[in-house]
């Protein structure tokens, strides 16, 4: 990215990370947003446990599918779902965990794996697709070292006030952390359309040698699904910015 000059009102967004607090306990805003409705209320309360990432996998990944993966990939934040499943959808061998601790979001991605006559109760479960429906550190916690092999964080929130900066899932503190889950030459994609989050980035990963950054532009890969948050900034006038971040 071009650097331009910064306004007062940006660099006061801006701080040092000499500075920075400690890691939040806690990521994430609210829980749900409008009500449930009949039909999301029911896909949440019965199948959503079916496909929910079982907390007996948590030290052997692999064997949360219904058949051995060839590779175990995980998406922090899926929002309203259309990246998970794009993903799930074209890399059937692949193990996918999308997490998401939003309820209404986790119904739109359930809504798309169903049919309105399915029956939430009996309808088949995707063999290669599991959610977390809570904390996706609980899971980056407990993992195994080297256990997952691709990770997505796809427009998250900003976090855009300075007292907030701890929230964010780019942070110091968790850098070592992603690099003990992830193999060795692993792939973390990340994207974001919001100013403050862009440079935060472009800070912390600067000031780091767990990974290295293989891919930084304007123009989202052909091969990366689109999401309705890109389409959103394009919408408001933002520019999105993509990375490739390698595991070393």
């Amino acid at each position: 990215m071009n650097s331009t000059k910064k306004s007062s009102s940006e660099k006061e967004l801006l701080f040092s990370l000499e500075n920075e607090k400690p890691a939040t306990e806690r990521l994430y805003g609210r829980r749900r947003g409008h009500p449930l409705r009949d039909r999301q209320q029911r896909l949440y309360n019965d199948y959503l446990p079916r496909i929910k990432f079982p907390q007996s996998a948590l030290k052997n990944p692999s064997s949360a599918f219904g058949q051995q993966p060839k590779e175990v990939w995980m998406e922090v934040g899926f929002g309203g779902g259309e990246h998970s499943l794009a993903r799930h959808q074209v890399n059937p061998d692949v193990g996918y965990i999308a997490c998401e601790v939003f309820e209404n979001g986790v119904c739109s991605l359930l809504s798309n794996l169903l049919d309105e006559t399915d029956d939430e109760k009996t309808a088949p479960v995707p063999n290669m697709l599991r959610i977390w429906n809570e904390d996706a550190r609980i899971l980056i916690r407990e993992f195994p070292d080297q256990s997952i092999d691709k990770l997505f964080l796809m427009f998250p929130d900003p976090w855009p006030k300075t007292r907030h900066s701890k929230r964010r899932f780019v942070h110091p503190d968790r850098i070592p952390l992603l690099h003990r889950i992830l193999r060795s030459g692993a792939h973390w994609h990340v994207a974001s359309d919001d100013p403050t989050y862009q440079e935060w980035v472009l800070e912390v990963m600067g000031n780091q040698s767990y990974f290295e950054k293989i891919l930084e532009t304007t123009e989202r890969p052909s091969d990366w699904p689109s999401t309705r948050y890109e389409q959103k900034a394009y919408q408001a006038g933002r520019q999105p910015i993509f990375w490739i971040f390698k595991r070393i």
